[in-house]
C-alpha cells in the first residue's frame, strides 16, 4: 500500500468539494438551455428520472470505488477488478483533455468579469466577442493573441497554486471560501433578474411543459446526457475525492446532499437566466425563443447583451454573473486535475508536489499553446463535443459493466460496504439500475452520437479539424489506456 493518503479534515469538507466540482459552468449556462430545448417544465420530469435511475446510481458507484479500495481511477480499478486498470486510465486521460480545455473557457469568463466594469463590451456583444476578444480566425492558423495567452496564464497559475495546497490545504480549503461566495453571488443575481420588467414571460417560457415533447426518445437522452456531465460522474472525480474519505464515511448520504445540491443550482441558474431572457425579449419586442442561443453564446453573447440594457445595475449584474462562471468554473477544474494528480502519485510514487508540477506543467503548456490561438473557440467546441459525448459516456459505460456484467461478484460485495457504513441503503434496486437501466441508456446515448458524427460530423468545421481534434482526441483516450496499464508503476506503491 501507499505512504499515508491524503484525507479530507471532515465529511464536510469532502461534501463542499464534491459540489464544488458538480457545480459548474454546465449548470449556469447549459442546463437552462437544454431544458428549454427539450420541453421546458417537462423536461423537469425525464431529468428527476435520469437522475434517479443513473445520476445516484452512479455517483454511489463511483464514490464507493474510490472510498474501498482508497486510489484514484486506475488504482480503485485495478484493486477492486484485476483487468480494470485501464478504465481508469481511460477516465484519467478524459479529465486531463477537459482540464485543457476548461481552463480556456474559465479565462474568457474571468475576462468578462473585468469587461463588465463599465460594459466594455459596447452594443455589438457577438461582434466582440468573436471579434475584438477571441480574435476567432475562420480558417485554421496557429497565430497567439497576448490578451487570451495573459488569461490563460493566470488561470493556471490559480488552479496550481491550489493543487500545490494538497487536499485540506488547497482544494478543501478553496471550496470553503468559494461556494458560499458562489451561492451569495448567484443568489443576489437571481433576486435581481426575477424583478425585472418581462421576468414572467421568460419563466412561463422556462416552466411551460411542452408534454409532446416526452415522447420524444432525444429529449430522455439529453435528460440522462446532462446529468452524467453535470454530476461530475462517470470520469474519475468523484472516485478520486472519495478516495480521500475516511473508512467509515456516510457514502450515500453525502451523494444526495451533492445531487440534490447540484440540481437545486440548476433550477436557480434557469430561473436567474429565464428571467433575464424574458427582459431582453420585452425590451427587444421579440419572443423569448427568439433571444435563447445555446452554449457559449448563452454566457458570453446574450448576457452582455442584457446587461447593457440595465442601465447602472447592469454593471453589478455583470460583475456577480461572470464572477459566479468563474467561482464555479475555478472549483471544477481544480477537480477535474485532481484526478490525473491522484493516478500518477498512486503509479509511480510520487509526492504530491512532483505530481502537480509535471501534470500540471505539462496541461498547462499544451493548454496555453493552444488556446492562445485564433482558433481558441473552434478548438473548445469540437474537443469538448467529443470528449463529453465519446470519452465521458464511453468511460462510464466501461466501468458498470466490468463491474455489473463482468465480474457479477463485484457488486454484492460493494452492496455490503454501502450499506455497512451509509445511511441510506441500497439493495436490489440499486443492482437492477446498475445491470440494466444505466448502461442501456448510456449506450443508446453513445450509439446515437456516434451514428451522428459519422454521418454527418460536427458543425461546419473542415474535416482536418474534425480528425485530429475530435478523433484525434478519442484516439488518444485507448493510446493512454492501454500504455499506462502496460506501464510497470512503484511497485512499494502498487498494492
Amino acid at each position: 500500500m501507499s505512504a499515508q493518503r491524503e484525507s479530507w479534515s471532515a465529511r464536510s469538507g469532502f461534501i463542499l468539494a464534491a459540489i464544488g466540482s458538480a457545480v459548474g459552468l454546465g449548470n449556469i449556462w447549459r442546463f437552462p438551455y437544454v431544458s428549454y430545448e427539450n420541453g421546458g417544465g417537462a423536461f423537469f420530469i425525464p431529468y428527476l428520472i435520469a437522475l434517479m435511475t443513473a445520476g445516484f446510481p452512479l455517483l454511489f458507484l463511483d464514490y464507493v470505488a474510490g472510498q474501498k479500495y482508497k486510489g484514484a481511477p486506475p488504482t480503485a480499478y485495478r484493486r477492486m477488478i484485476k483487468s480494470a486498470e485501464g478504465i481508469g486510465w481511460w477516465q484519467v486521460a478524459v479529465c486531463s483533455i477537459i482540464g485543457i480545455y476548461y481552463a480556456s473557457v474559465l479565462s474568457w469568463a474571468g475576462n468578462y468579469t473585468l469587461f463588465a466594469f463599465g460594459q466594455q463590451w459596447g452594443e455589438d456583444t457577438e461582434g466582440f466577442f468573436f471579434n475584438n476578444y477571441l480574435q476567432n480566425a475562420s480558417e485554421l492558423t496557429f497565430g497567439y493573441a497576448p490578451h487570451l495567452l495573459i488569461g490563460l496564464i493566470a488561470v493556471w497559475a490559480i488552479v496550481l497554486f491550489i493543487l500545490y495546497g494538497g487536499i485540506r490545504k488547497g482544494v478543501e480549503l478553496a471550496n470553503r471560501i468559494f461556494i458560499p461566495l458562489l451561492v451569495v453571488m448567484f443568489a443576489v443575481l437571481v433576486v435581481r433578474a426575477v424583478m425585472l420588467p418581462g421576468a414572467a414571460e421568460g419563466l412561463n417560457t422556462f416552466f411551460a411543459p411542452n408534454w409532446e415533447k416526452m415522447a420524444d426518445p432525444k429529449v430522455w437522452l439529453a435528460a440522462y446526457g446532462h446529468v452524467f456531465f453535470s454530476m461530475s460522474i462517470g470520469f474519475g472525480i468523484m472516485v478520486t475525492y472519495a478516495s480521500y474519505l475516511n473508512r467509515n464515511a456516510n457514502l450515500t448520504g453525502s451523494g444526495l446532499v451533492v445531487g440534490f445540491a447540484n440540481s437545486s443550482f440548476e433550477l436557480l441558474a434557469g430561473i436567474g437566466i429565464f428571467s433575464v431572457l424574458g427582459f431582453m425579449a420585452q425590451a427587444s419586442g421579440v419572443p423569448v425563443s427568439e433571444v435563447v442561443k445555446g452554449g457559449i453564446g448563452l454566457a458570453f453573447v446574450a448576457f452582455p447583451k442584457i446587461i447593457s440594457t440595465m442601465g447602472d445595475a447592469g454593471g453589478i449584474i455583470g460583475i456577480l454573473f461572470f464572477g459566479s462562471l468563474f467561482v464555479a468554473g475555478l472549483t471544477s477544474m481544480v477537480s477535474i486535475l485532481q484526478v490525473p494528480v491522484s493516478a500518477v502519485q498512486d503509479k509511480f510514487g510520487w509526492s504530491k508536489n512532483k505530481a502537480v508540477t509535471i501534470v500540471g506543467g505539462v496541461s498547462a503548456v499544451i493548454s496555453i499553446a493552444m488556446f492562445g490561438t485564433y482558433n481558441a473557440i473552434t478548438f473548445v467546441d469540437v474537443i469538448d463535443h467529443f470528449a463529453n459525448n465519446i470519452g465521458v459516456v464511453v468511460g462510464a459505460i466501461l466501468s458498470i459493466i466490468w463491474v455489473s456484467w463482468f465480474n457479477r461478484g463485484v457488486l454484492p460485495k460493494l452492496i455490503n460496504h454501502i450499506n455497512a457504513i451509509s445511511s441510506f441503503k441500497v439493495g436490489a434496486g440499486w443492482s437492477f439500475m446498475l445491470t440494466i437501466i444505466t448502461p442501456l441508456s448510456l449506450i443508446v446515448a453513445l450509439v446515437l452520437s456516434l451514428q451522428s458524427l459519422l454521418s454527418e460530423g460536427y458543425g461546419d468545421y473542415p474535416a482536418v479539424v474534425i480528425n485530429i481534434f475530435g478523433w484525434g482526441v478519442v484516439a488518444l483516450f485507448i493510446i493512454v489506456s492501454v500504455v499506462f496499464s502496460l506501464v510497470k508503476g512503484d511497485k512499494t506503491h502498487h498494492e
